[in-house]
């Protein structure tokens, strides 16, 4: 924690209620952060007072603080204008800086009469034709492939005519992507003309393409050349699927961006459709540290690197300075520039889908999938978490009649079982049937050990949320903990029904049910009856070694350490009854007089 936090603060209450930008400036002097306020004594000191409520990228830049200055401004507007500046020239690192590294894209046809078809970004002087620029990659990139499909252009590394019959035909060929001249049984003019005819595809659009290509098929027809009819047919069929695909993406709204977040708490991924004509012509993705002021920040960041602003743009969600935003975009536009958050129709299922897409992107940058995250999304919202629980401990408490208590905790990191953070306990301090304090016991020695570590891995790691298998009784017990060693975690129990199957999260607020949510109740159920599993196995493994250990320590001469030499050389007991007496001897704190006693035990009836 930063040591100068309450002079800080105090500093930061003795500000005026003005509208004004504020410059956070590091140890060196350095601008690590620069912002805006409606209110500079409001918004200042609330980075000072209490942390738990700060996102965990604003905690860290509190903590690199080392004093600040502001600038009062006439308005909130002149405020916005003057950070969006200073944050262009200086750079601070815990602001949102986006690279733009968008480029302009090619087409690119290769050089020969085998030529192949692609895209690129770059032109190069190698004797191939390139068709551009176009200032879309994800547009060129998405039709390039479409046309390559359709007109069944080959995508390999193949060179031809040299590698013509050299090896069989890929996968593209046996589903019909690819006309397949490495078997050397395609003619060049049927090549060139199928080549030809993508290159009509791509220039001309869709529509444009059909009609020529109906001609081609009309005039193959009355040449009685049906087998090439046949082929443009199919083409058109083709090109005709393909313009009933786009329609998915298609938008009544001619121009206009459409943009969606998605947090995990730690990171957030903004997706962005961008609509021209009234398709889809680009989609960008960008993944940040989350703030407290993501969406204004992240627009303010994105606009200020494109100058092509459309006069619509819809978001997922409100914020505080829409109006200024809008103004600005408007000014940079040169025309009204409209922000809206539709709640229904045709444009809320554009966002929804935009939404979808940033979390499937930041879903695959954590190694899960949507529907994973979508869980653990659900999760956050039913429990009123600040951030998505990725990493969730779960534990259970196995004992018969208040012997052999021992616990299991299970790990889930990102929706998934991590077995390899799996840990067994052997409860030491609680005598019979006591659960709350054997609850207790296994997550004092837990947080011990988070202590002693400090790795940020296994014992090491804080979990965003800890599950109890049991009631309100065991969340109270295990909250005391966490409370003592000032640790905090959210802490639930689940509960089952007579069935023994997950009806409800518990804390202090009351029961909370799942069942009517579907994905999350199989989610719940499944992660508890891991838990269970692994404590009960845990259980049922000391029990037998309990009993195994006992009958051998009846036998004359063989104590509590060679009944465990025992086991572990021979693995069972079934192992020890059928050894011989060399076998026996032969093990590991045996002795003659104790292997005969241990050989006569087992075949005192032979």
């Amino acid at each position: 924690m930063n040591p100068k936090l309450s002079e800080l603060r105090k500093k930061a209450m003795s500000l005026p209620l003005l509208p004004g930008v504020y410059i956070m400036h590091g140890k060196d002097s350095e601008i690590i952060y620069i912002g805006k306020a409606k209110a500079l004594k409001n918004r200042v000191s609330q980075y000072f007072g209490s942390q738990n409520n700060h996102a965990e990228k604003v905690r860290r830049m509190v903590d690199h603080v080392d004093w600040f200055e502001y600038i009062i401004t006439d308005s909130e507007f002149e405020a916005l204008i003057l950070e969006c500046s200073l944050i262009k020239q200086h750079a601070p690192k815990y602001n949102i800086l986006l690279k733009d590294d968008k480029g302009y894209a090619y087409i690119r046809v290769g050089a020969g009469d085998w030529g192949k078809l692609s895209y690129v970004l770059q032109k190069s002087d190698d004797g191939a034709t390139y068709i551009g620029p176009y200032k879309s990659s994800y547009y060129v990139k998405s039709v390039v492939e479409e046309a390559n499909k359709i007109f069944m252009l080959p995508t390999c590394s193949r060179k031809f005519p040299q590698d013509f019959r050299k090896a069989r035909p890929c996968l593209n060929y046996h589903i019909r992507q690819c006309m397949a001249p490495c078997t050397g049984r395609v003619s060049l003019s049927d090549y060139r003309e199928s080549l030809e005819q993508a290159l009509d595809f791509l220039k001309g659009g869709s529509s444009n393409s059909v009609k020529q290509l109906t001609a081609q098929m009309e005039e193959a027809a009355e040449n009685l050349e049906f087998e090439r009819a046949a082929r443009i047919r199919d083409k058109i069929a083709s090109v005709k699927k393909m313009g009933d695909k786009q329609k998915v993406v298609a938008n009544k709204v001619l121009d206009e961006d459409v943009i969606a977040g998605f947090s995990d708490g730690g990171k957030t991924c903004f997706q962005i459709f961008r609509f021209e004509g009234g398709r889809l012509f680009e989609r960008e993705s960008f993944i940040v540290d989350s703030g407290e002021n993501d969406t204004e920040e992240f627009l303010l960041r994105y606009y200020t690197m494109r100058f092509d602003i459309p006069k619509n743009i819809a978001l997922d969600s409100v914020f505080e300075g829409m109006e200024e935003i809008e103004r600005w975009l408007s000014e940079r536009r040169g025309s009204k520039v409209r922000l809206t958050v539709p709640q229904r129709g045709e444009q809320a299922q554009l966002v929804n889908m935009c939404r979808s897409n940033a979390a499937e992107r930041l879903a695959q940058q954590k190694g899960a999938t949507v529907r994973e995250y979508s869980v653990l999304e659900e999760l956050r919202e039913v429990l009123g978490l600040d951030k998505l629980p990725e990493y969730i401990e779960s534990y259970d408490i196995s004992n018969l009649n208040g012997s052999e208590n021992v616990a299991g905790m299970v790990v889930y990191q990102n929706g998934r079982p991590l077995k390899s953070a799996y840990r067994k306990f052997k409860i030491k301090g609680v005598e019979g049937q006591d659960d709350y304090a054997s609850m207790a016991e296994v997550l004092t020695r837990r947080f011990e050990e988070y202590r002693k570590d400090g790795s940020g891995e296994g014992f090491g790691k804080i979990p965003d949320l800890i599950l109890l298998d049991g009631g309100v009784g065991q969340v109270h017990a295990v909250r005391d903990v966490l409370g003592r060693m000032e640790i905090e975690v959210p802490v639930f129990g689940l509960v089952k029904d007579d069935k023994h199957r997950t009806r409800a999260v518990t804390g202090d607020g009351g029961e909370i049910s799942v069942s009517a949510r579907r994905q999350l109740f199989a989610f719940l159920s499944k992660m508890q009856d891991e838990v269970h599993r692994f404590a009960i196995g845990y259980h049922h493994a000391r029990r037998s070694k309990s009993t195994f250990r006992s009958s051998l320590t009846s036998i004359s001469g063989v104590g509590e350490v060679r009944a465990r030499a025992l086991l572990k050389y021979f693995r069972t007991i079934d192992n020890i009854s059928k050894a011989d007496l060399p076998e026996l001897e032969a093990a590991p704190k045996m002795t003659k007089d104790a292997a005969l006693a241990v050989y006569r035990y087992f075949h005192a009836a032979e």
